[in-house]
Protein backbone atom coordinates (compact mmCIF):
# COMPACT_ATOMS: atom_id res chain seq x y z
CA UNK A 1 0.00 0.00 0.00
CA UNK A 2 2.74 2.59 1.09
CA UNK A 3 6.24 2.50 -0.85
CA UNK A 4 8.73 4.40 0.32
CA UNK A 5 12.77 4.39 -1.99
CA UNK A 6 15.30 6.52 -0.66
CA UNK A 7 13.25 9.74 0.19
CA UNK A 8 14.80 13.04 1.19
CA UNK A 9 14.25 16.51 1.97
CA UNK A 10 16.54 19.31 2.96
CA UNK A 11 14.78 22.60 3.97
CA UNK A 12 17.49 25.09 2.74
CA UNK A 13 17.55 28.20 5.66
CA UNK A 14 18.70 32.11 6.17
CA UNK A 15 20.75 32.45 9.13
CA UNK A 16 20.56 35.81 9.90
CA UNK A 17 23.33 37.87 11.78
CA UNK A 18 22.85 39.55 14.71
CA UNK A 19 22.02 43.20 15.33
CA UNK A 20 21.27 46.32 12.56
CA UNK A 21 24.51 45.84 10.98
CA UNK A 22 23.96 41.45 10.55
CA UNK A 23 20.64 42.82 8.68
CA UNK A 24 22.72 45.50 6.35
CA UNK A 25 25.06 42.47 5.55
CA UNK A 26 22.40 40.20 4.59
CA UNK A 27 20.97 42.39 2.08
CA UNK A 28 24.15 41.68 -0.26
CA UNK A 29 25.63 38.72 1.18
CA UNK A 30 23.24 35.60 2.78
CA UNK A 31 24.04 32.77 4.37
CA UNK A 32 22.43 29.28 4.46
CA UNK A 33 22.28 26.45 5.90
CA UNK A 34 20.74 23.07 4.72
CA UNK A 35 19.14 20.94 7.00
CA UNK A 36 17.75 17.10 6.17
CA UNK A 37 14.90 17.10 7.87
CA UNK A 38 14.49 13.58 6.29
CA UNK A 39 17.19 11.54 4.66
CA UNK A 40 17.46 8.28 2.33
CA UNK A 41 13.93 6.72 4.17
CA UNK A 42 13.08 3.53 2.76
CA UNK A 43 10.14 1.28 4.22
CA UNK A 44 7.01 -0.55 2.72
CA UNK A 45 3.79 -1.18 4.40
CA UNK A 46 0.99 -3.55 3.50
CA UNK A 47 -2.36 -2.78 3.36
CA UNK A 48 -4.22 -3.28 6.53
CA UNK A 49 -1.36 -2.71 8.97
CA UNK A 50 -0.90 -0.67 11.63
CA UNK A 51 2.39 1.10 11.89
CA UNK A 52 4.12 3.18 14.54
CA UNK A 53 6.65 5.82 13.64
CA UNK A 54 8.89 6.88 15.89
CA UNK A 55 11.56 9.70 16.62
CA UNK A 56 12.42 12.90 19.04
CA UNK A 57 11.25 16.07 18.12
CA UNK A 58 12.50 17.21 15.04
CA UNK A 59 13.72 13.63 13.54
CA UNK A 60 11.50 14.38 10.27
CA UNK A 61 8.22 12.17 10.97
CA UNK A 62 5.64 15.16 10.45
CA UNK A 63 8.20 15.55 7.38
CA UNK A 64 7.77 12.91 5.81
CA UNK A 65 4.02 12.21 6.65
CA UNK A 66 3.50 15.53 4.28
CA UNK A 67 5.41 13.92 1.71
CA UNK A 68 3.44 11.02 1.68
CA UNK A 69 0.47 13.24 1.67
CA UNK A 70 1.39 15.74 -1.06
CA UNK A 71 1.68 18.77 1.03
CA UNK A 72 5.10 18.83 0.64
CA UNK A 73 7.78 17.96 -2.35
CA UNK A 74 10.99 15.59 -1.49
CA UNK A 75 14.44 17.32 -2.91
CA UNK A 76 14.81 12.98 -4.12
CA UNK A 77 13.76 9.90 -3.55
CA UNK A 78 10.04 8.33 -4.24
CA UNK A 79 7.05 7.79 -2.64
CA UNK A 80 3.69 5.68 -4.13
CA UNK A 81 0.81 5.15 -1.84
CA UNK A 82 -2.13 2.83 -3.38
CA UNK A 83 -0.16 3.04 -6.91
CA UNK A 84 -0.08 6.91 -6.61
CA UNK A 85 2.34 9.65 -6.28
CA UNK A 86 1.51 11.88 -3.60
CA UNK A 87 3.79 14.79 -5.67
CA UNK A 88 1.04 14.57 -8.61
CA UNK A 89 -1.70 15.64 -5.93
CA UNK A 90 -4.35 13.93 -8.38
CA UNK A 91 -7.85 13.87 -7.07
CA UNK A 92 -8.51 10.57 -7.63
CA UNK A 93 -5.41 9.95 -4.69
CA UNK A 94 -7.27 12.37 -2.30
CA UNK A 95 -10.12 11.05 -2.05
CA UNK A 96 -7.94 7.39 -0.72
CA UNK A 97 -5.85 8.71 2.40
CA UNK A 98 -6.68 11.61 5.05
CA UNK A 99 -4.15 13.06 7.42
CA UNK A 100 -4.76 13.70 10.84
CA UNK A 101 -2.68 16.29 12.72
CA UNK A 102 -2.84 16.60 16.20
CA UNK A 103 -1.56 20.02 16.43
CA UNK A 104 -3.44 21.24 13.57
CA UNK A 105 -7.35 21.45 12.81
CA UNK A 106 -9.71 20.86 10.01
CA UNK A 107 -12.71 22.06 11.39
CA UNK A 108 -14.38 25.53 10.79
CA UNK A 109 -13.43 26.99 14.05
CA UNK A 110 -17.19 29.43 14.35
CA UNK A 111 -19.28 26.80 13.13
CA UNK A 112 -21.03 23.48 14.48
CA UNK A 113 -19.13 20.57 13.39
CA UNK A 114 -21.92 19.05 11.82
CA UNK A 115 -21.54 22.09 9.35
CA UNK A 116 -18.04 21.43 8.38
CA UNK A 117 -19.26 17.67 7.66
CA UNK A 118 -21.57 18.47 5.62
CA UNK A 119 -19.09 20.69 3.33
CA UNK A 120 -16.63 17.24 3.25
CA UNK A 121 -19.99 15.99 2.13
CA UNK A 122 -19.95 18.30 -0.84
CA UNK A 123 -15.68 18.44 -1.18
CA UNK A 124 -15.71 14.63 -1.71
CA UNK A 125 -19.01 14.81 -3.78
CA UNK A 126 -20.22 11.57 -1.80
CA UNK A 127 -23.98 10.36 -1.66
CA UNK A 128 -26.12 11.68 0.78
CA UNK A 129 -27.03 8.00 2.07
CA UNK A 130 -23.63 6.70 2.21
CA UNK A 131 -22.72 10.22 3.85
CA UNK A 132 -25.66 9.85 6.54
CA UNK A 133 -24.67 6.09 7.03
CA UNK A 134 -20.99 6.82 7.66
CA UNK A 135 -21.78 9.99 9.80
CA UNK A 136 -23.89 7.97 12.11
CA UNK A 137 -21.30 4.96 12.55
CA UNK A 138 -18.70 7.20 13.35
CA UNK A 139 -20.88 9.14 15.59
CA UNK A 140 -22.14 6.16 17.51
CA UNK A 141 -18.47 5.07 17.83
CA UNK A 142 -16.83 7.58 18.98
CA UNK A 143 -19.84 8.84 21.45
CA UNK A 144 -20.32 12.14 20.22
CA UNK A 145 -24.17 12.19 19.35
CA UNK A 146 -25.12 15.11 21.58
CA UNK A 147 -22.14 17.57 20.51
CA UNK A 148 -22.15 17.85 16.79
CA UNK A 149 -24.41 21.00 16.81
CA UNK A 150 -21.91 22.45 19.39
CA UNK A 151 -19.75 25.33 18.16
CA UNK A 152 -16.04 23.35 17.28
CA UNK A 153 -14.26 26.42 19.76
CA UNK A 154 -16.89 24.90 22.71
CA UNK A 155 -15.99 21.41 22.65
CA UNK A 156 -12.98 19.85 24.82
CA UNK A 157 -9.76 18.79 23.25
CA UNK A 158 -10.82 15.40 23.37
CA UNK A 159 -14.29 15.82 21.87
CA UNK A 160 -12.57 18.21 19.21
CA UNK A 161 -10.22 15.62 18.30
CA UNK A 162 -12.50 13.00 17.95
CA UNK A 163 -14.24 15.12 15.38
CA UNK A 164 -11.54 15.36 13.55
CA UNK A 165 -11.23 11.80 13.33
CA UNK A 166 -14.89 11.44 11.67
CA UNK A 167 -14.12 14.57 9.34
CA UNK A 168 -11.16 12.65 7.98
CA UNK A 169 -12.67 9.29 7.94
CA UNK A 170 -16.07 10.15 6.40
CA UNK A 171 -15.32 9.64 2.92
CA UNK A 172 -13.80 5.89 3.89
CA UNK A 173 -10.17 6.39 3.01
CA UNK A 174 -8.03 3.46 2.44
CA UNK A 175 -4.82 4.91 4.14
CA UNK A 176 -4.73 6.90 6.96
CA UNK A 177 -1.81 9.17 8.49
CA UNK A 178 -2.07 10.10 12.11
CA UNK A 179 0.18 12.65 13.19
CA UNK A 180 0.30 12.54 17.06
CA UNK A 181 -3.97 12.42 17.41
CA UNK A 182 -3.70 11.98 21.27
CA UNK A 183 -1.40 14.68 21.85
CA UNK A 184 -2.77 16.86 24.84
CA UNK A 185 -6.05 14.42 26.12
CA UNK A 186 -6.44 13.06 29.09
CA UNK A 187 -6.74 9.72 30.27
CA UNK A 188 -9.91 8.88 29.10
CA UNK A 189 -10.27 10.19 25.98
CA UNK A 190 -6.86 8.61 24.98
CA UNK A 191 -8.12 5.01 25.70
CA UNK A 192 -11.37 6.51 23.75
CA UNK A 193 -9.43 7.77 20.56
CA UNK A 194 -7.54 4.03 20.76
CA UNK A 195 -9.93 2.03 21.12
CA UNK A 196 -11.81 3.48 18.21
CA UNK A 197 -8.66 3.08 15.92
CA UNK A 198 -8.28 -0.38 16.84
CA UNK A 199 -11.94 -1.35 16.54
CA UNK A 200 -11.71 0.73 12.77
CA UNK A 201 -8.43 -0.55 11.76
CA UNK A 202 -9.41 -4.27 12.08
CA UNK A 203 -12.93 -3.55 10.70
CA UNK A 204 -11.92 -1.71 7.46
CA UNK A 205 -8.30 -3.20 6.91
CA UNK A 206 -7.60 0.83 6.76
CA UNK A 207 -3.77 1.17 6.43
CA UNK A 208 -2.55 3.31 8.95
CA UNK A 209 0.51 5.24 10.27
CA UNK A 210 0.82 7.05 13.23
CA UNK A 211 2.89 9.17 15.33
CA UNK A 212 2.84 9.43 18.95
CA UNK A 213 5.25 10.54 21.73
CA UNK A 214 2.64 8.16 24.09
CA UNK A 215 4.47 5.10 24.45
CA UNK A 216 0.58 3.43 25.14
CA UNK A 217 -0.89 4.49 21.95
CA UNK A 218 2.40 2.44 20.43
CA UNK A 219 2.23 -0.79 22.51
CA UNK A 220 -1.80 -0.88 22.33
CA UNK A 221 -2.11 -0.44 18.92
CA UNK A 222 0.99 -1.40 16.43
CA UNK A 223 2.86 -4.88 16.40
CA UNK A 224 5.20 -3.02 14.15
CA UNK A 225 7.69 0.11 14.39
CA UNK A 226 9.67 2.21 12.50
CA UNK A 227 12.11 4.94 14.18
CA UNK A 228 13.90 7.58 12.78
CA UNK A 229 17.05 9.80 14.33
CA UNK A 230 18.33 12.80 12.42
CA UNK A 231 16.22 12.13 9.46
CA UNK A 232 17.45 8.69 9.24
CA UNK A 233 15.80 5.18 9.81
CA UNK A 234 17.34 3.66 12.69
CA UNK A 235 14.92 0.50 13.39
CA UNK A 236 12.18 -1.16 11.45
CA UNK A 237 10.92 -4.22 12.49
CA UNK A 238 8.31 -5.79 15.42
CA UNK A 239 7.62 -4.09 18.26
CA UNK A 240 8.41 -6.68 20.78
CA UNK A 241 11.93 -7.33 19.28
CA UNK A 242 12.56 -3.32 19.29
CA UNK A 243 13.82 -4.23 23.29
CA UNK A 244 16.63 -6.07 21.74
CA UNK A 245 17.83 -3.51 18.84
CA UNK A 246 20.25 -1.47 21.05
CA UNK A 247 21.76 -4.73 22.34
CA UNK A 248 20.68 -7.61 24.86
CA UNK A 249 17.29 -7.52 26.76
CA UNK A 250 17.21 -5.97 29.87
CA UNK A 251 15.40 -6.58 33.19
CA UNK A 252 14.41 -4.32 35.69
CA UNK A 253 14.63 -5.83 39.32
CA UNK A 254 13.50 -3.96 42.38
CA UNK A 255 13.53 -5.31 45.81
CA UNK A 256 12.95 -3.72 49.58
CA UNK A 257 14.63 -5.37 52.23
CA UNK A 258 13.69 -6.29 55.51
CA UNK A 259 15.93 -5.06 58.31
CA UNK A 260 19.33 -5.37 57.86
CA UNK A 261 21.36 -5.79 54.65
CA UNK A 262 24.86 -5.33 53.41
CA UNK A 263 26.35 -2.41 53.19
CA UNK A 264 26.92 -1.25 49.75
CA UNK A 265 25.95 -4.56 47.98
CA UNK A 266 26.01 -4.54 44.44
CA UNK A 267 24.84 -7.18 42.22
CA UNK A 268 27.40 -8.82 40.24
CA UNK A 269 25.27 -9.44 36.73
CA UNK A 270 24.50 -5.75 36.26
CA UNK A 271 24.06 -1.98 37.61
CA UNK A 272 22.74 -1.41 40.99
CA UNK A 273 20.89 1.67 42.60
CA UNK A 274 19.42 2.45 45.78
CA UNK A 275 16.98 4.98 46.55
CA UNK A 276 16.56 7.28 49.55
CA UNK A 277 13.51 5.02 50.85
CA UNK A 278 16.57 2.05 50.55
CA UNK A 279 14.68 0.27 47.82
CA UNK A 280 17.48 -1.28 45.46
CA UNK A 281 16.65 -1.25 41.62
CA UNK A 282 18.76 -3.55 39.54
CA UNK A 283 18.87 -3.61 35.33
CA UNK A 284 20.40 -6.84 33.92
CA UNK A 285 19.92 -8.83 31.21
CA UNK A 286 17.32 -11.05 30.53
CA UNK A 287 19.12 -14.27 30.69
CA UNK A 288 20.17 -13.59 34.85
CA UNK A 289 17.40 -12.82 36.11
CA UNK A 290 16.88 -15.90 38.12
CA UNK A 291 20.91 -16.02 39.34
CA UNK A 292 20.41 -12.19 40.63
CA UNK A 293 16.99 -12.78 42.01
CA UNK A 294 18.75 -16.05 44.07
CA UNK A 295 21.61 -13.46 44.69
CA UNK A 296 19.36 -10.89 46.08
CA UNK A 297 17.53 -13.29 48.39
CA UNK A 298 20.83 -15.33 49.87
CA UNK A 299 22.26 -11.56 50.81
CA UNK A 300 19.87 -11.07 53.16
CA UNK A 301 15.64 -11.22 54.06
CA UNK A 302 13.32 -9.05 51.50
CA UNK A 303 9.73 -7.32 52.07
CA UNK A 304 8.52 -7.02 47.89
CA UNK A 305 10.69 -8.00 45.11
CA UNK A 306 9.33 -7.11 41.68
CA UNK A 307 10.58 -8.17 37.93
CA UNK A 308 9.46 -5.78 35.38
CA UNK A 309 10.69 -5.31 31.62
CA UNK A 310 12.98 -2.10 30.50
CA UNK A 311 9.86 0.49 29.63
CA UNK A 312 9.71 1.50 25.82
CA UNK A 313 11.09 5.24 26.53
CA UNK A 314 13.91 4.01 28.02
CA UNK A 315 14.43 1.23 25.13
CA UNK A 316 14.23 4.38 22.54
CA UNK A 317 16.16 6.69 24.55
CA UNK A 318 18.86 4.77 24.78
CA UNK A 319 18.33 3.31 21.07
CA UNK A 320 18.89 7.35 20.52
CA UNK A 321 22.07 8.02 22.21
CA UNK A 322 23.46 5.40 20.33
CA UNK A 323 23.12 6.72 17.32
Amino acid sequence: MIEVTQLTRIFRTYKKQPGFWGGVKGLFRREFEETAAAKDISFSIREGEFVGFLGPNGAGKTTTLKMLSGLIYPTSGTARVAGFDPTRRENAYRRIFALVMGQKNQLWWDLPAIESFHLLRAIYGLPADQFKTTLDELVALLGVEKKLNVMVRELSLGERMKMELIAALLHRPRVLFLDEPTIGLDVVSQKAVRQFLRDYNRRYRVTILLTSHYMADIKELCERVIVIHKGRKIYDGALDRLETAGGARKKIITFVPAGTFPDGWQSRYGTTDRGEDGKYTLRVPGENVVAVSQEVLSAGPVVDITIEDVPLEDVIAELFSAQ
